[in-house]
């Protein structure tokens, strides 16, 4: 009885082990975030970030994690040189004074073994408020070319412009904006 008892509880310990947080860094030739408004009702307009970095840390056997994503705001690219520096002034991203938007996050919630949503705040131009990431696809694996365990996600979520004090020409260009972050992330 006793050994069944040490048995057990060594492999409870094991387990534990196994069950370690893990950290994965973003992969930044895949990892493009979005966002996407309306332009005076004609059409709906999407426009990237080219330059992100940050880190993930998943710990899928207790259901937790953490997300430190860092856009490099000068990077924005809506395919027009003129109207990309035109985001970039005050009016907008003013990145001369503000150069990264940055999504932190400590809580991850799960539905079963797969990670729904992230809570976090997210910062751009200095004003910090709360957003909730829902994850609508999410898989990891071991990565086929780099021979690494990788996982990938995509996430979004509704802001409005004017909360982060960007919201000029509102509301003939929308205030609301959808976020849309396709990630993916080498594990270290």
């Amino acid at each position: 009885m006793r050994k069944a008892a040490l048995f057990v509880l060594a492999g409870g310990f094991s387990a534990m082990v196994l069950a370690a947080p893990e950290t994965y860094v973003i992969d930044n030739t895949h990892t493009y975030p979005r966002f996407e408004y309306s332009h005076f009702g004609y059409s709906t307009q999407a426009h990237r970030f080219t330059k992100t970095s940050g880190r993930i840390v998943l710990d899928r056997a207790a259901r937790t994690g953490s997300v430190d994503v860092i856009i490099d705001a000068k990077s924005v690219d809506t395919g027009y040189a003129l109207f990309n520096e035109h985001l970039q002034g005050e009016d907008f991203f003013d990145t001369a004074r503000y150069p990264t938007i940055r999504y932190k996050a400590d809580r991850i919630e799960f539905k079963q073994d797969q990670p729904v949503a992230v809570k976090g705040e997210l910062t751009i131009k200095g004003v910090t408020r709360p957003v909730t990431l829902e994850i609508t696809s999410f898989k990891c694996m071991p990565h086929p070319i780099l021979k690494k365990d990788a996982c990938g996600a995509n996430a979004r979520a509704q802001v409005r412009r004017s909360d982060f004090n960007m919201g000029k020409y509102a509301p003939h260009v929308s205030d609301e904006v959808t976020l849309v972050i396709p990630v993916e992330a080498i594990k270290e």
